[in-house]
């Protein structure tokens, strides 16, 4: 393995409360669940963790609430290695909490209150410059405001720190952000919502991600779910199939595939090379319940790919 990349991730930290349940309820309806299970995660803290495994050094920063939650998830935080220097305890306030319910298809919905990841502000960007300019790439997502999200990728554009900006949830972007991504990831629904054409297919992310590089993103890759990721590099496109597992739970998956691309592309791959390493990391965390719980360490993966001959 090559010398360890540095990468922060700005975003958000929450507590997942997850439900195991038989299938999804209906609009006033009462089942019985198969069990219950309280995990961490967070996009942000997700793919913090996801690049700390894989074995980035990686600074996080973000906002947890003075309750037991945030302590939780400082502590599980700083066990995966994360710099959380950077992280701040509003006071008062909760830590953010995500309701999830998974099916026996490993399908989920989640609910989530934002708590103090709606807290986390420019001024929070200012205070952590010195983690964000000393990456080599920054990660992003969209459950932290976006005026902090905006402060953050400008601050990393300026002074040369490459941007990995997964906006999930997604929501409209000003004018000129992509502009300043050097990495664009978003799943079929996202990128459908960002460029307005349906991703149905190839054809269809085709369409999708050659309108979001029209808008400024360099680099462009969608996710595919069990049929893989889609890539657009410059004028160079490529379809790297899914994976055959046996999922059990889709959360954090993506999430995954975001700190391992990031991680890959520190160590010198270029974006394919980075998909492919990505994606056996994102195949595994489907095999396991949870979020940060399913996250895969490096040896795992690596022997998970000897497995699979990859």
């Amino acid at each position: 393995m090559k010398s360890s990349p540095a990468i922060c991730v700005v975003g958000s930290i929450n507590m997942d409360l997850v439900f195991r349940t038989p299938r999804m309820p209906a609009v006033g309806e009462t089942i019985s669940g198969h069990d219950f299970v309280q995990i961490a995660g967070g996009k942000g803290a997700n793919q913090a963790v996801a690049a700390a495994r894989q074995g980035a050094k990686t600074s996080f920063v973000a906002c947890v609430g003075s309750d037991t939650y945030g302590q939780q998830s400082i502590a599980g935080l700083k066990s995966d290695h994360v710099d959380v220097n950077f992280i701040m305890t509003m006071d008062p306030c909760a830590t953010g909490v995500a309701g999830i319910f998974v099916d026996d298809q490993g399908r989920n919905s989640i609910v989530i209150a934002p708590g103090a990841n709606a807290r986390l502000s420019p001024a929070h960007i200012q205070a952590a410059k010195e983690a964000i300019c000393q990456a080599q790439y920054l990660i992003c997502q969209c459950e932290t405001p976006l005026s902090t999200i905006e402060a953050a990728i400008q601050m990393a554009s300026t002074h040369g720190v490459k941007v990995v900006f997964n906006p999930a949830p997604a929501v409209p972007l000003p004018e000129g952000l992509l502009a300043k991504v050097n990495y664009l990831i978003v799943n079929e629904t996202e990128a459908e919502q960002l460029s307005g054409i349906r991703v149905g297919d190839i054809a269809g992310a085709t369409g999708a991600a050659r309108r979001l590089q029209k808008q400024g993103a360099q680099c462009v890759l969608i996710t595919l779910g069990d049929k893989g990721v889609f890539i657009a590099d410059q004028d160079q496109y490529h379809h790297v199939p899914g994976l055959t597992v046996n999922v059990v739970d889709t959360t954090a998956a993506g999430d995954t595939f975001v700190g391992a691309f990031a991680t890959a592309l520190g160590e010198g791959h270029d974006a394919l090379g980075a998909a492919r390493q990505a994606q056996f990391s994102a195949a595994l965390t489907v095999t396991r319940l949870g979020a940060q719980s399913s996250i895969p360490h490096r040896a795992e993966v690596e022997t998970f790919k000897s497995a699979l001959g990859g």
